[in-house]
């Protein structure tokens, strides 16, 4: 972007000029495209006098009036083009060509791609061809997009809108918000009760509590806000199919790569991995339309020969789920329901057909299992293949790259000789002395691939126990992406995460409804959902770096302004003034090379070997030639005998060195929870994204029922939180240049990074009311009616607010105070250790390995559930515990000693503690395991009761009798013979 901010033409790279209005020149009204008036007459020399984007026709005033200023000269590389001895070798040697490519940059320092732009057009207008009416018309279909093709080709029934936007009910909306804001004021209410009068008596625990009172208060604000306008999407599957999938016409659906990654097979069972993978070759959409690619990071021979297995097995199933639509097509799941299968099914065979398939998956398990068995201990010298040579990944972190495509257009067909997707296995190259980068690292490589063999415009990222639950799931989300109205500026559909083998009770809130039902729902009605990690379909061109293709010019430095300081004018440091210009330059050499089939394989070998975009995206110019296709699809230049020895290049561990791999491009590094670092990146640059939530869930998987393992997940999603608060990218203060990011979702973002700090004043609020009860002070004095009532607004309206939010979003109370226990759990425990272990690694350079959740395979049902596994994360939260308890029999045997006026003080503390004690019981009950099938509760109960009647049995001592002293003369002495029978011996 320039810094007078007047917008580039997206044609020539030059900057768009001014009107003859003053104001910068604007071609199309309808989509505000920028092109400059020079490009603007070629267009209609040329006989287009539509848009490029929109394909709306300009305006005559655009064309025929307007008038251009524009700064700087244009010059061409005629005599260059001309003179193929001087730049012969770009044309040759595309592959070396970065190492003198900064040869072709002219005098002023522009890049050299922009004067080819000029010197095309030359070469066109030498040709003095006038195109024909046909010509005109499919250059035009040419530059439209497949959606807005087929506007012109439909019936009206076929052009409704693809999906559509349900707001909340303004019944329901309507008091939400009143509440929020009387709670707010309420709030402000009440800390100028707290801060104006101290408790003189407990300073230090009135400071404290204060201080952890207003932390807990912006959290509310920032966890609160960007829930002010929830939305609900409905999505119109049917006239997808109307638009997109005419009878006796090929599908014009867009094609979908599906990524599923895995590392450990030992702690992710094959067996798992293999429903995923089946769930995803049998989903309802073309098969020609579908890629699923499997990286296996660990490079096991295990999971490479379950692969194997499974596509073996896919070629029986893929026919019997589309042949009887069953639900859900992942075998594991669907023979697990408990549901009257003969529903619905008039089809005579399917008894028998199903009972011969479970028959088949049975005896696919039992390969699988004894693959597992086998693979438990690992001989001497290796694994071997088949044809007895070693197995390369023999060493996980010293092995080259491996691909193999099991099925697909050369592949194997099915029993019923039907096609079937391509299932690809892919290992990247892991050498000592690279960073690898974990899982991102393995989803950028895969990106890279799939672009060489497929190239599919969209992609739909899985955990490898994340199955396919709805086989209409893509379908749903293209009624998003392929919609030419929302469609163009989303970078990505998001689909709720639903869970199988959760306890009924759900006790340390594994299905996390609140996130998904209510904050989901609120950011999507803001810039969209935050990106989760997996059941997510993204637009291919946003995670190459590229803005939206309607991205908002940036405001002119006159008029912008900081969200805290409005009267200073912000400025933009150099990188990033640099990275948007270059970000820019390739966004229009993206659209410039629609017409790359114009010229010769010399100018487009020139053209890919800009120094630019092999700095960007790599050595590679198939990969290269590939990102400039925005429809997707393999450019049919290159060779397909050669495709999979260059994308063994792109997955080499060197391929990414100077690049801006992980920085600019794909899955951003930095952060083991790269996927808030990913999405908050591509909200940045403008795009939005969309949350879509199916009837049917469209994905499921599992969750670590287990306590310890539930908090060893939660610890490595805060420990990400913290790297990103000490990165760059801090929500604090990265991407305020241009105000792409609507506040309230930076509000959303700092939330996500900012959570784990709230352990500090959690932990300390949750030790005060032990501290009150075994000292006898309290951090709050005695109280007015006027304080009274501050106290009753104050928590009648927490109350409201959420039962107000519970009634809006359709979520269960037993869901939100499960929610509300495990934020108590995991802020004393996990988020304390995540916050401990981030600035260690900021300080002391100390690396943190998170472990892979274990995913459950067939065990017992629930059986993890009440498993103990000892781990540090538990000490904090057993020290409440424990320390609460005591003081909760402290502070009654206080109360007993000093009588009836005591009682009154003991309330306000007791009732401050059985609110930790009730917030921290699942973590109490998880602790003690299954106790004889004994509830918890009872243990607890029986502990505390036997407590307070001891003591109160000590204080009423029936067995003494009680003596009045008023009645015994004070004067008067009672003797006491100790010793009667040695006196009796004395005398």
């Amino acid at each position: 972007m320039m810094e007078s901010g007047v917008p580039l033409c997206n044609s020539c790279g030059e900057e768009v000029g001014v009107g003859a209005n003053g104001e910068v020149f604007v071609a199309c009204h309808e989509c505000n495209f920028s092109i400059c008036k020079a490009c603007v007459d070629y267009e209609v020399k040329e006989g287009r006098k539509a848009c490029l984007r929109c394909a709306a026709p300009y305006d005559d005033n655009s064309v025929d009036d307007a008038e251009l200023k524009v700064s700087g000269n244009r010059s061409t590389m005629a005599a260059q083009l001309s003179n193929p001895q001087e730049v012969g070798v770009h044309a040759r040697h595309v592959s070396s060509v970065s190492t003198v490519d900064s040869e072709l940059n002219d005098e002023s320092g522009n890049p050299i791609w922009k004067n080819r732009v000029e010197s095309w057009k030359d070469k066109k207008n030498k040709k003095k061809k006038a195109p024909t009416k046909a010509e005109i018309k499919a250059q035009r279909e040419d530059q439209i997009p497949p959606g807005q093709q087929m506007e012109g080709k439909q019936s009206a029934e076929a052009l409704q809108a693809l999906s559509s936007v349900t707001p909340i009910p303004s019944s329901k909306l309507t008091p939400y918000r009143c509440v929020i804001i009387m709670r707010l004021v309420i709030l402000c209410l009440f800390f100028h009760y707290r801060i104006t009068h101290p408790v003189d008596s407990a300073f230090g625990l009135w400071l404290t509590s204060v201080i952890c009172e207003i932390w807990f208060a912006v959290s509310w604000v920032l966890d609160q806000f960007p829930k002010w306008a929830p939305v609900e999407r409905i999505t119109y599957t049917d006239e997808l199919s109307a638009r997109y999938e005419r009878e006796g016409e090929p599908s014009e659906l867009a094609a979908v790569d599906f990524f599923v990654s895995t590392v450990d097979p030992l702690k992710e069972p094959p067996l798992i991995t293999s429903n995923t993978v089946l769930s995803i070759l049998a989903v309802d959409y073309p098969v020609d339309k579908v890629s699923c690619y499997v990286s296996d990071d660990g490079a096991a021979m295990l999971t490479f020969e379950s692969l194997v297995e499974t596509a073996d097995f896919a070629r029986k199933w893929v026919p019997f789920c589309k042949k009887f639509a069953i639900e859900p097509r992942a075998p594991e799941f669907y023979f697990a329901q408990k549901i009257d299968y003969l529903r619905d099914k008039v089809q005579p065979s399917f008894v028998k057909e199903r009972r011969a398939m479970k028959r088949d998956y049975e005896e696919f398990k039992v390969r699988v299992n004894a693959l597992v068995a086998k693979a438990q201990k690992t001989p001497e010298e290796g694994w071997t293949m088949d044809d007895g040579t070693s197995w390369p990944g023999n060493n996980s972190r010293d092995h080259p790259g491996m691909i193999q495509v099991f099925l697909g257009h050369t592949g194997a067909h099915d029993i019923e000789g039907n096609e079937l997707p391509r299932l690809v296995y892919v290992s990247r190259e892991k050498r000592p002395g690279y960073q690898h980068h974990k899982k991102a690292g393995a989803e950028n490589a895969l990106v890279r691939v799939s672009a060489v063999l497929t190239n599919a415009p969209y992609i739909l990222n899985l955990d490898c126990d994340h199955y396919v639950n709805n086989s209409k799931a893509v379908r749903e989300a293209m009624c998003f992406l392929m919609d030419p109205l929302v469609g163009r500026n989303l970078c990505y559909v998001q689909f709720p995460q639903r869970f199988d083998g959760i306890d009924r009770s759900d006790r340390y809130a594994n299905r996390n409804t609140v996130f998904f039902d209510v904050n989901m729902k609120g950011l999507d009605g803001i810039q969209g959902p935050v990106y989760v990690g997996t059941g997510c379909v993204f637009n291919r061109q946003a995670l190459y770096g590229y803005g939206p293709p309607s991205m908002p010019s940036l405001p002119k430095s006159s008029s912008s302004s900081c969200c805290c300081c409005p009267s200073k004018k912000p400025s933009k440091d150099a990188l990033e003034l640099h990275r948007d210009a270059k970000r820019d330059e390739l966004d229009a050499a993206i659209f410039n090379l629609r017409e790359i089939d114009n010229y010769d394989e010399y100018e487009r070998s020139m053209l890919i070997s800009q120094k630019s975009f092999e700095k960007t995206f790599g050595l590679s110019s198939v990969f290269i030639e590939s990102t400039m296709m925005e429809n997707g699809g393999v450019p049919e230049s290159v060779n397909p005998a050669a495709l999979i020895n260059e994308a063994i290049h792109v997955i080499s561990c060197g391929y990414e060195e100077k690049t801006s791999w992980g920085k600019e491009i794909g899955w951003i590094y930095g952060s083991v929870t790269e996927d808030i670092l990913t999405g908050f990146k591509l909200h940045c640059r403008g795009w939005r994204s969309i949350y879509c939530m199916p009837l049917r869930p469209a994905f499921k998987g599992s969750a670590p029922i287990n306590l310890s393992d539930r908090l060893h997940q939660v610890l490595r999603w805060a420990l990400g939180s913290v790297e990103i608060f000490l990165s760059r990218h801090c929500p604090l203060w990265y991407g305020f240049a241009g105000g792409r990011l609507k506040w309230l979702q930076r509000l959303a973002y700092i939330n996500t990074i900012v959570y784990p700090f709230t352990s500090l004043p959690l932990i300390a609020y949750c030790a005060i009311p032990a501290i009150c009860l075994l000292t006898g002070k309290f951090i709050i004095p005695p109280l007015s009616n006027v304080a009274s009532l501050l106290f009753l607004g104050l928590f009648s309206t927490i109350i409201v607010t959420n039962l107000l939010e519970l009634w809006w979003s359709g979520v269960h109370i037993v869901d939100w105070w499960r929610n509300e226990q495990f934020w108590v759990i995991a802020g004393v425990s996990s988020h304390l250790f995540a916050l401990f272990q981030g600035f260690m690694k900021m300080v002391a350079g100390v690396n943190t390995n998170f472990t892979v959740t274990t995913k459950s395979a067939d065990d017992s049902k629930f059986g993890g559930l009440y498993v103990v596994k000892w781990t540090t994360l538990l000490i904090p939260p057993t020290t409440l515990i424990v320390i609460n308890l005591v003081g909760v029999v402290a502070g009654f045997s206080d109360a007993l000693n000093k009588g009836y006026g005591a009682w009154g003080a003991l309330f306000g503390k007791v009732f401050y503690a059985f609110w930790v004690i009730i917030h921290l019981y699942p973590f109490l009950k998880g602790l003690m395991g299954r106790q004889n099938r004994t509830p918890t509760i009872v243990i607890l109960w029986a502990v505390l009761l036997a407590s307070v009647f001891s003591l109160l049995w000590v204080k009423v001592n029936p067995f003494v009798s009680n003596v009045d002293s008023s009645t015994v003369p004070q004067s008067s002495c009672i003797p006491i013979d100790c010793y009667p029978e040695f006196s009796n011996h004395t005398a």
